[in-house]
């Protein structure tokens, strides 16, 4: 997906960290309540020490829809959550994203057009009314709006098992209770949907890997008839870095060490980890550790980080030695949010991200489903 960022004005290119950090913080005097700078966990620190609320993704749009006061929302994240975060704000409220370049990989590998062309070809081998959509939220809002028109819901990491047992589970119908839906397809994180399905007791042979790039998925028609769960071939390029490989070298350094990984890892690294859970989950899970605990953690670096500095009592590493940012994260520097910030200031809203009204209509319909689930 193209996204274009206009280049910053040398004033912010040239402009020293201190000089960055105090345009900001004038900035932040003078809009006072009329701005909230959001700032997700894995967000780079020099960005993070800006935030006024810190968080997931969708934990963080919920809280500027509850901050009716902020006429502004900066959200120091990726365009999906930027969209996410516009879908539930109120009208008044503007959400602005520092650097349109940071976008999400994985998200963007569920373009909208191949889902819908996918959508079209399982209609010709199987009653697409017996199909649920479901898609993670890291997604396209046009994705969540997809989901929302079809009878399906969004999930997240922490309560994907809810939504795919909902999906699957038999329902009142005329009297008696027969499945919802006969297969999920489950967007765009395969790895997310693989683990749950395991979870939720399914075997590997009732789970099929979706190529979009290939014809019908790259599967026969038996294949698709037969598979429970139709896992789209997405991924975070963070969390699949993770290998067997690096548990082990972490348990032979530290035999009474603890492995806790995020469900977006590949099955193997799951099966082998102590914990498995959401970005939030992982904060919870290292602060719940007893004094003196050794962690491995299989997740983003900078959030690895500033959980190490933030607890001092434990050791917390990440698993993966060469250690890999999320890049486009990234993307939101101090120099961009100087830039934005101070357009504000001057009147000028900068990198508004805005989600049309129909796309956005579904997508709550989609969202909402989700919080009816759980």
């Amino acid at each position: 997906m193209i996204r274009l960022q206009r280049p910053l004005p040398d004033r912010y290119v040239d402009a020293s960290p201190d000089e960055l950090a105090g345009w900001i913080a004038a900035a932040k005097r003078q809009l006072g309540d009329r701005v909230l700078i959001l700032g997700h966990h894995y967000q780079r620190d020099d960005v993070m020490v800006w935030a006024d609320a810190r968080g997931d993704s969708f934990g963080l749009s919920r809280i500027a829809a509850a901050r009716h006061d902020a006429e502004f929302v900066v959200f120091c994240g990726v365009h999906f959550m930027a969209e996410s975060a516009d879908v539930l704000t109120a009208p008044h409220q503007q959400v602005l994203l520092p650097d349109l370049n940071a976008g999400c990989s994985m998200a963007d590998m569920a373009d909208i057009d191949e889902v819908e062309e996918a959508w079209e070809a399982l209609g010709r081998v199987t009653d697409t009314d017996r199909v649920l959509p479901i898609t993670y939220m890291n997604s396209a809002a046009a994705l969540k709006a997809f989901v929302g028109r079809r009878g399906g819901a969004v999930c997240t990491s922490s309560n994907a098992r809810a939504v795919l047992r909902w999906a699957l589970a038999a329902a009142p119908a005329g009297g008696r209770r027969i499945p919802r839906a006969d297969k999920v397809l489950f967007a765009p994180d395969q790895h997310l949907g693989r683990n749950t399905g395991f979870d939720l007791g399914y075997g590997a042979d009732e789970m099929a890997l979706w190529d979009p790039r290939r014809e019908l998925g790259g599967l026969s028609e038996a294949e698709v008839k037969a598979a429970r769960l139709l896992l789209w071939k997405g991924h975070c390029s963070v969390h699949q870095r993770f290998r067997p490989e690096h548990v082990a070298a972490f348990r032979a350094a530290h035999p009474d060490g603890i492995v806790v990984v995020h469900p977006e890892c590949a099955h193997d690294v799951v099966v082998l980890a102590d914990d498995v859970g959401s970005t939030d989950h992982i904060v919870r899970a290292v602060g719940d550790a007893p004094a003196g605990s050794v962690l491995g953690v299989a997740t983003e670096i900078h959030l690895v980080k500033r959980l190490a500095d933030e607890h001092p009592d434990k050791t917390v590493v990440c698993l993966d030695p060469l250690v890999c940012p999320c890049s486009t994260m990234s993307r939101i520097d101090p120099m961009h949010l100087a830039w934005v910030l101070e357009g504000l200031v001057e009147g000028e809203v900068r990198n508004r991200v805005t989600v049309d009204d129909e796309t956005a209509e579904w997508a709550r319909v989609a969202l909402q489903r989700m919080l009816d689930i759980t």
